[in-house]
């Protein structure tokens, strides 16, 4: 299918899109187990110091009572955030942002020892016009989290916004944006301190129940950055696949290498035989937009930028930190809008939407808005997220 643009912008070309939906789709696969490192890798990456993933001793003395992950280092389980099936077929000039991400967690937590595979599906897309760049299309792909012993984890739905970049230059919808923000002293130090108070709420064994949520609570304010070349870079290494070596493609059909991506943005896989940086992504290929300036506004972003799936993780460590160690999410579905730029400071507010008691069960259902924004008020995301608790 091809879409035509009434204002004169190019034309988006979804004819080899069309091949793929509804297709299961391959793609890189982990070749080790999880370890203890791994999982204190991810919430230093993620900025969320919760001693329940750092300390031994802390985890044993918890309600889980065992070292585990947090939920949200299940996409760290995966090579590609989870995105490589909403990024399957050719559209020549492009380049793709997260749209959004949709999860459902099953119950079985991750532990080190853990061997994860990803099982993906090519699911749908959507075509709409917006004033980031005209004609852009809203591909959505899914993968589920199955472990060595057959437990589906979680199952994730990624929303990728392919666009052409031509289009997006031409917009020059975010200008204005270009310049990092300047803070004082007086200001860092304050963000500083907004963020120890917010650590101090999960800083011992939380341990909420339903019976204490009440319709209309709010939840703390999250607060992570500014945002920095050196927290975008450590946050990229977080995910373990940016480990050179440590993952390896299955073999299954994938066209995430042939996307469209433009020249400068695509990994070269031949050189990479010889050094690995040529598909490192952030060194080589199309994730060096999110530490490198000029490649972040060759695709129409004015700065350097943070990922799409970090948002949905830190998203997922709010929420669980205010949970606690008896709730766990069983559902979240959050829209990304805006991108974290480099010197900005992204906060996480959440309210409780809706509670529901099932006496008989001991368990409630918990319904939280949260909403994503700038240090400005910009809104970076927002959506809602549902959290099981027991009721005692």
């Amino acid at each position: 299918m091809v879409v035509e643009d009434e204002r004169g912008l190019e034309t988006i070309d979804t004819s080899d899109v069309d091949r793929w939906i509804g297709l299961p789709v391959g793609g890189g696969q982990l070749l080790e187990p999880v370890s203890k490192t791994d999982i204190r890798r991810w919430v230093q990456g993620m900025q969320n110091p919760n001693p329940l993933f750092l300390s031994d001793q802390f985890a044993a003395e918890s309600a889980l009572g065992r070292f585990t992950a947090p939920l949200s280092f299940t996409i760290c389980c995966d090579v590609g955030h989870g995105a490589t099936p909403s990024i399957q077929g050719t559209i020549p000039g492009s380049h793709m942002l997260f749209g959004g991400d949709e999860w459902w967690f099953f119950g079985p937590r991750i532990s080190p020892g853990d061997q994860l595979r990803s099982e993906r599906l090519a699911f749908d897309y959507k075509i709409a016009h917006t004033s980031f760049a005209g004609p852009t299309m809203f591909q959505r792909g899914d993968t589920t989290y199955v472990n060595q012993r057959g437990e589906i984890v979680a199952k994730q739905r990624s929303t990728s916004i392919r666009y052409l970049v031509a289009n997006a230059q031409r917009m020059h919808s975010l200008k204005g944006l270009e310049v990092e923000p300047d803070w004082t002293d007086e200001e860092i130090a304050r963000v500083e301190q907004e963020k120890l108070d917010y650590y101090q709420t999960f800083q011992g064994h939380v341990l909420r129940t339903c019976d204490a949520v009440q319709q209309g609570e709010q939840l703390p304010r999250g607060v992570i950055g500014p945002h920095t070349l050196q927290s975008f870079a450590t946050e990229w290494r977080s995910y373990i696949f940016t480990v050179w070596g440590s993952s390896a493609q299955d073999g299954r059909p994938t066209s995430t290498q042939q996307a469209g991506w433009l020249p400068e943005m695509t990994s070269d896989q031949q050189k990479a035989k010889v050094d690995p940086a040529q598909v490192d992504g952030l060194y080589k290929g199309a994730s060096r937009g999110h530490t490198i300036d000029r490649y972040a506004k060759l695709i129409g972003v004015p700065r350097a930028y943070g990922y799409g799936a970090s948002m949905g993780a830190w998203v997922l460590d709010y929420i669980s930190n205010w949970a606690g160690e008896l709730g766990t999410v069983q559902h979240s579905n959050i829209q990304y809008r805006h991108p974290p730029l480099v010197g900005d400071v992204t906060y996480l507010d959440g309210v409780v939407h809706n509670v529901d008691r099932n006496i008989e069960s001991g368990q409630g259902t918990v319904s939280i808005a949260v909403q994503m924004t700038t240090q400005t008020g910009v809104q970076m995301a927002r959506g809602f997220v549902d959290v099981q608790l027991p009721v005692r």
